[in-house]
């Protein structure tokens, strides 16, 4: 019961990106090829959404977890060049692919088997850089 809150919240979030094409390879090659406005909007949306839940959240005197412990949001380190090459990484992945790693549960529970291969290979790409994590420059 415990993690109820968190299931019904990533159910919640899955039905979304299905509902919305954000899913869709189809969409994902259309924002790619400057086509449609559509994951532009769902992106901008995304962002406005985060921000504003931050900003609320940098606010509040002592924001808590559901169970009770403090939220700190630290501050980032202003290192330009780790934000291009991240960049680069995740939209020559996401690119490749088609899809992009949020709906790949979504996918996955909708009985992709495309998806599944795509969440092999972010699974390993999270493990790999777990092993060479301490060599990075950060």
């Amino acid at each position: 019961m415990r993690f109820l809150p968190y299931l019904l919240a990533g159910l919640a979030f899955g039905f979304v990106m299905i509902k919305s094409e954000a899913a869709s390879w189809y969409r994902i090659m259309e924002m790619f090829h400057f086509q449609a406005f559509h994951m532009y909007g769902i992106m901008m949306s995304a962002i406005v959404t985060g921000l504003a839940g931050v900003t609320l959240l940098r606010r509040y005197e002592r924001p808590r977890t559901l169970d009770g412990d403090a939220i700190v949001i630290p501050q980032k380190e202003s290192g330009r060049y780790n934000f291009i090459f991240g960049g680069l990484i995740f939209g020559i992945g996401w690119g490749i692919i088609g899809l992009c790693p949020g709906p790949i549960f979504s996918l996955v529970g909708m009985g992709s088997i495309g998806a599944l291969a795509a969440l092999a290979g972010a699974l390993h790409g999270t493990w790999l850089y777990g092993c060479v994590k301490s060599r990075l420059p950060h």
